[in-house]
């Protein structure tokens, strides 16, 4: 196994490509570390991404932000404008995993080792996020969504990787939030994860997204939902019809942190209390 810590995106995606399927990316390390430990993975080649600046910055862009996907949870959270901004996001990629673990996990690692049940996922869709993608046949702009295959499978070709994650400006009345599900109270993968992002003018909900996560083989964007939301006040029928909408989607397995059943009553019901506390950030806004 070699080891290599470029300091250039196409020396790694050349690198990348190179290994013919048996390289591995080292960001974090959070979940790349465990699977080598477990026998699951043993790459030929591991590419540290740390030294490649695009990568471990985050920066604001044209009224959003553009986050590095090796940047730590730990950094994320301590960005004050980028909290402010999208509370829900931050939320989101502060849940992976303990206090050592943020100092060292990432959003792009959290994508894509594509489980479906990966927090920062949900309110990243929700978010609106595109994903910066560098390979071999240059660069292209993904929506988050568009990533996951399944469960452990991405849509990136080889060579591929995943640069950055850009959020979009904000509008006024707009507001963001994740929560989830675990059986403890901390340091648990989600039952489900639901991100919601609004905007609300004069009492009238005018743009909605809902992502969520671990109730299919990969995240959901549920337009459905979002449809049910936009153009109401936000009252009891459009909140059960999200719900409704929410739980139609829902296609999860049986495990022993849930039933079908549960997931499914679980997703309308997550939904139901994220919009709450989107709408109750947007009005500070």
């Amino acid at each position: 196994m070699r080891y290599m810590a470029p300091s250039t995106l196409d020396e790694a995606a050349g690198a990348l490509a190179a290994a013919n399927g048996a390289g591995r990316i080292l960001a974090g390390g959070t979940d790349l570390l465990v699977q080598m430990r477990a026998g699951v993975v043993s790459p030929g080649v591991i590419i540290d991404v740390k030294k490649i600046a695009e990568m471990t910055t985050i920066e604001a862009v044209g009224g959003g932000f553009r986050i590095g996907a090796a940047v730590s949870g730990a950094v994320v959270g301590e960005h004050a404008a980028l909290r402010q901004a999208w509370p829900g996001v931050v939320e989101a990629i502060n849940l992976i995993g303990s206090k050592q673990i943020q100092g060292r996990a990432s959003a792009g690692g959290n994508l894509c080792n594509a489980s479906p049940a990966a927090d920062s996922v949900p309110a990243l869709v929700a978010a609106a996020a595109t994903v910066t993608i560098h390979g071999p046949k240059g660069r292209r702009e993904v929506p988050v969504e568009k990533i996951h295959a399944g469960p452990g499978r991405t849509t990136l070709e080889r060579g591929e990787i995943v640069v950055s994650f850009t959020l979009p400006p904000r509008a006024p009345g707009s507001a963001d939030a994740y929560l989830r599900l675990i059986p403890r109270t901390e340091m648990d993968i989600a039952v489900v994860g639901c991100g919601v992002n609004l905007t609300v003018q004069g009492g009238t909900c005018t743009s909605a997204r809902v992502g969520l996560g671990a109730v299919a083989p990969t995240v959901l964007l549920v337009e459905d939902a979002a449809q049910a939301l936009i153009g109401s006040r936000l009252d009891d029928k459009a909140l059960d019809a999200a719900a409704a909408a929410c739980r139609a989607v829902c296609k999860p397995i049986n495990d022993k942190r849930g039933t079908i059943a549960y997931r499914t009553k679980i997703a309308g019901v997550l939904l139901k209390r994220a919009t709450a506390i989107a709408l109750e950030r947007a009005g500070r806004h």
